[in-house]
């Protein structure tokens, strides 16, 4: 297990490294730049803007002052005092200050809406479960019968028709029509209910799909029909034994779900006006807020990775055949 972790880590390490150089040198060759407006900037204010954030600097030297902000150069739990830069008191790693939001770190910046988007994150994932281990299980339970054609149609439904297109729509009859909910934002807790059910439905779809044919698949394998011929019930036969094979594939779809979700909320988060963090990088990226995007998209590589690895490591613990090596 120890050489496992300790290769995955290492692994997680070089993808992070490899993202965070493509992101600096893409958002670098993007065309215009962070001070470019509507309404142009005077010449000298614009070159005291470059030479404040070292954007004068030739490109190589940025990117390896850049990285060498990134690297942790101590351990202070605690130190500091307060809620503000808390990367850059504890570890010494500066994710630098906004372009946008010039009195503000990134760090500030996240660690204010990204409780938000996971927030946002957890509630679809458990529409998402909830309504796609529900109809996959019913649908496998009555295979070839109306039931199992509707629970497949509502997930091919999900599958065709895109998150941009539902959320709308969802605002348009929920919000304006029947008036049941709040068009935009996040004030109240039914603000909730149609960024979670539109986001969560995106991602039900699958796992719908993927609980149906893991079950169908372990429903007929030779130790169901063992316990059937000894009288075990149904509800035993699929909840105690067919359950935990039939869910493998859900359990390896989990991850990339999960990293669905996270970038999903970008859209989400912008069809309802949820301030969270998605809607500021989306916000940043139309900026050209270069350490904002940056910061951004490490935090958000960061939890993928993780996700995954703990996705890896439940699917070790439920498939004993399954060898970490």
């Amino acid at each position: 297990m120890l050489r496992f972790i300790t290769s995955r880590l290492l692994q997680s390490l070089l993808a992070l490294y490899v993202i965070v150089t493509a992101t600096f040198f893409l958002l670098r060759f993007m065309p215009g730049g962070p001070f470019d407006r509507e309404k142009a900037v005077p010449a000298e204010i614009r070159r005291n803007l470059e030479a404040q954030y070292h954007l004068n600097d030739p490109l190589y030297r940025q990117y390896l002052d850049y990285l060498w902000d990134l690297t942790p150069k101590k351990l202070a739990f605690g130190a500091g005092g307060g809620a503000g830069d808390f990367l850059k008191d504890w570890f010494g790693i500066d994710l630098r200050a906004s372009f946008t939001y010039p009195s503000r770190t990134v760090t500030e910046i996240i660690a204010g809406t990204l409780p938000v988007s996971l927030e946002l994150g957890l509630w679809s994932l458990t529409v998402a479960l909830v309504l796609g281990l529900a109809l996959g299980i019913v649908a496998a339970l009555r295979r070839n019968t109306w039931v199992d054609h509707l629970a497949s149609g509502i997930a091919m439904t999900g599958l065709c028709v895109p998150m941009f297109v539902i959320g709308p729509l969802a605002v348009l009859v929920f919000a304006i029509h029947l008036g049941q909910f709040n068009a935009l934002g996040w004030s109240f807790p039914s603000d909730r209910v149609l960024p979670a059910l539109v986001l969560g439905l995106a991602y039900a779809a699958p796992i719908s799909r993927l609980t149906r044919a893991g079950l169908l698949e372990v429903l007929q394998q030779d130790f169901i029909r063992t316990a059937r011929a000894n009288g075990a019930s149904e509800f035993r036969i699929v909840w105690k034994h067919a359950l935990r094979g039939g869910l493998l594939p859900v359990v390896a779809y989990l991850g990339p779900a999960i990293a669905g979700i996270l970038t999903g909320s970008f859209v989400i988060e912008t069809i309802f006006q949820i301030p969270g963090l998605g809607r500021e990088f989306v916000t940043s990226a139309f900026a050209r807020d270069y350490t904002l995007v940056l910061g951004t998209v490490i935090l958000y590589a960061a939890l993928v990775m993780a996700c995954n690895f703990l996705v890896d490591v439940v699917q070790a613990w439920m498939n004993p055949r399954i060898r970490l090596e």
